[in-house]
């Protein structure tokens, strides 16, 4: 298996992490995770556009043009030969030696690294469903950058694992933000609704494609939240992301939602999710 460091590719058993990198030490830097299909990208801008204004809120300077970073993921992809998978890269802020919070007034070069693998879709999620179980949303309150600190976010989602469950459904109080790794939605009486893009929530590039296909499709959306009472008697409810697509949510806290299948409106925003895959990576293999 090949992986990117800097801009180099080499065998992943020779990757190394200087131990005085920022990113190991601090948290400090920035990922993505980008899905292919059929070899081919799928919202690449829409990611790599995400990626650069994450860096641009924490003041980390990306040490590579577009196209230039465009290449190197290119090459990666290829050296892997991946068909259907994800590409996870991410920027740390670099070695800083001695150890200090305070970033240098001239700042240490900035290291990509990148993977590759090969990940089938798994249609079972899309046509089955998960559960699901609510968990108070502690993280810091910038999710809107998307950071490599991502411990509440691992803690939320090892706690549904332990229960069971695929999800944790996080909410302030009584507001529901977004899952642990996914953006949340409720459908009631045939609208959409989901939280605000704002600093609570990370502005999911599924999330972005999901909003327009609904519109496309006149399905109402309201992007003014919802609270667990709305929660618990809404019609249908489902959580995206770049590697879930849309996946309902069945059942929360060991209660259906409504009868404990994939809603109506659910599918339909996934199979029109699922044409925007084509358009842009061709036609799609059935399981």
């Amino acid at each position: 298996m090949k992986v990117l460091v800097k801009n180099q590719l080499i065998e992943r058993d020779e990757a190394k992490v200087d131990v005085e990198d920022r990113g190991y030490q601090f948290g400090d830097g920035v990922y993505e995770v980008i899905r292919m299909y059929n070899g081919q990208f799928f919202t690449y801008d829409e990611h790599i556009e995400r990626l650069y204004a994450s860096a641009a809120k924490i003041d980390l300077e990306i040490p590579y043009s577009k196209p230039e970073l465009r290449a190197l993921v290119d090459s990666l992809m290829k050296a892997n030969n991946i068909g259907t998978g994800n590409v996870y890269l991410q920027i740390t802020r670099g070695e800083q030696s001695p150890r200090n919070h305070v970033i240098p007034s001239t700042p240490p070069e900035a290291v990509l690294t990148a993977s590759a693998s090969e990940v089938p879709r798994d249609t079972t999620l899309f046509e089955n469903g998960r559960k699901a179980i609510l968990e108070e949303d502690v993280r810091w309150l910038r999710c809107d950058i998307k950071s490599l600190n991502l411990l509440g976010n691992s803690i939320a989602k090892n706690k549904a694992h332990q229960a069971g469950a695929f999800e944790a459904i996080l909410h302030r109080g009584e507001n529901v933000t977004e899952g642990s790794a996914a953006n949340a939605y409720m459908i009631k009486d045939g609208k959409l609704i989901t939280h605000a893009s704002n600093n609570l929530i990370l502005e999911g590039i599924t999330r972005q494609v999901i909003l327009r296909v609904a519109d496309e499709n006149d399905i109402p959306v309201v992007e003014s939240g919802f609270t667990l009472t709305d929660l618990a008697g809404a019609d249908e409810v489902f959580i995206s992301s770049t590697t879930i697509e849309v996946t309902p949510i069945i059942e929360i806290d060991g209660k259906l939602v409504g009868d404990g299948k994939r809603g109506p409106i659910t599918k339909k925003l996934h199979d029109a999710f699922t044409k925007e895959i084509m358009k842009q990576c061709g036609e799609l293999a059935v399981n």
